[in-house]
């Protein structure tokens, strides 16, 4: 079983109905693995909708939440994120806070993360990354 950690631009493509997005969800569930969203996706598309005062959308996504957990912040999160921020800023990349704590998130739990930024994420290691929406 793979458990799946969508990204923020997956859930918008999700909210939105995207028919390619919504046909591999439905095939990842279909064949039995599992969907979460991370807790820092949670934030940015709740924040996101909130501001622009999208209450059809905030619905949709209050309705998602029930159906995929949230994950938790676990006390592992702040500290192997500064790790990874620390070996991303070596090697010269400098890599957004979010996704860090977003490829964290998905590496200490063994998630594959969603998402249609691939190329954010191409240069961590031990990060499984798929794009649904291509």
């Amino acid at each position: 079983m793979i458990v799946y950690a969508l990204d923020s631009n997956i859930i918008s493509f999700c909210l939105r109905g995207n028919a390619l997005v919504m046909a591999s969800l439905d095939k990842a569930i279909a064949d039995g693995n599992s969907i979460v969203i991370p807790p820092l996706v949670y934030y940015e598309v709740k924040r996101g909708l909130k501001f622009i005062n999208a209450a059809k959308r905030l619905k949709q996504f209050e309705a998602l939440c029930k159906v995929f957990p949230v994950g938790d912040l676990g006390d592992y999160l702040l500290e192997e994120s500064i790790d990874l921020y620390i070996h991303e800023r070596k090697a010269g990349r400098n890599t957004e806070d979010a996704d860090i704590f977003i490829a964290v998130f998905c590496i200490h739990n063994n998630y594959t993360l969603v998402t249609d930024n691939i190329s954010h994420f191409k240069n961590i290691t031990n990060l499984q990354v798929i794009n649904w929406a291509r």
